[in-house]
């Protein structure tokens, strides 16, 4: 069963917790880690990339010459795609690119880059973590504390409005909440900085 310290605000150590062998301690999977965060990326495009065809650019609708004897390659139309102001021949069209991936490999994804911050200790437990007011410094002085001074996750039991704003100024920070983590956030971050309330909603939802 994975072992991991529990730090405070300050960055010492306050204990030891273990973590669930079924959430924390598989063995990662790469390819559906792999396949979690293509869907990922899939989902976030916009799609709303749009070009004209031959049939919806304005003119062309009289043969430019007629079809024999002037020496010049048979033409139909000003506006077929060789010509300036022509259509695009494979023009793109607005389009949805998301897909969904199976339950199973959602779940075996989220466990499987779990377990790889535990096993790159890249994984750090807060004992509990509140701000008072809103300030980034208190955010950043804690990120130093703990040793994070890269891309980092932070990741609360519960939406803490104070935490999320002041974390927002900091390049590479990112918050979530136990119910809404995704793999890719997960896998970008060079810290997994959890609040220790969380970790147990990480588990009761994934074991």
């Amino acid at each position: 069963m994975p072992t991991v310290a529990v730090l405070d605000k300050t960055g010492k150590e306050v204990g030891k917790m273990e973590l669930s062998e079924a959430v924390f301690g598989i063995e990662p999977n790469k390819k559906v880690m792999h396949d979690a965060v293509l869907n990922h990326l899939a989902n976030l495009r916009q799609g709303t990339q749009s070009a004209k065809t031959r049939a919806e650019v304005s003119g062309g609708g009289k043969k430019p010459w007629r079809q024999k004897g002037t020496g010049h390659a048979r033409q139909g139309s000003t506006r077929a795609p060789q010509w300036r102001h022509g259509g695009i021949v494979f023009a793109p069209k607005p389009r949805d690119y998301g897909y969904t991936l199976n339950k199973k490999v959602r779940r075996l994804a989220m466990k499987s880059a779990l377990s790889s911050k535990v096993l790159d200790s890249s994984m750090i437990v807060l004992d509990s973590f509140s701000l008072e007011e809103y300030k980034t410094k208190a955010v950043a002085e804690m990120l130093s504390a703990v040793g994070s001074d890269k891309k980092a996750l932070i990741v609360l039991p519960a939406v803490d409005e104070k935490i999320v704003v002041s974390s927002r100024n900091l390049p590479g920070v990112k918050t979530a909440q136990a119910n809404t983590l995704s793999v890719y956030d997960i896998l970008d971050a060079d810290k997994f900085i959890v609040i220790k309330d969380a970790v147990a909603q990480i588990e009761e939802v994934y074991a």
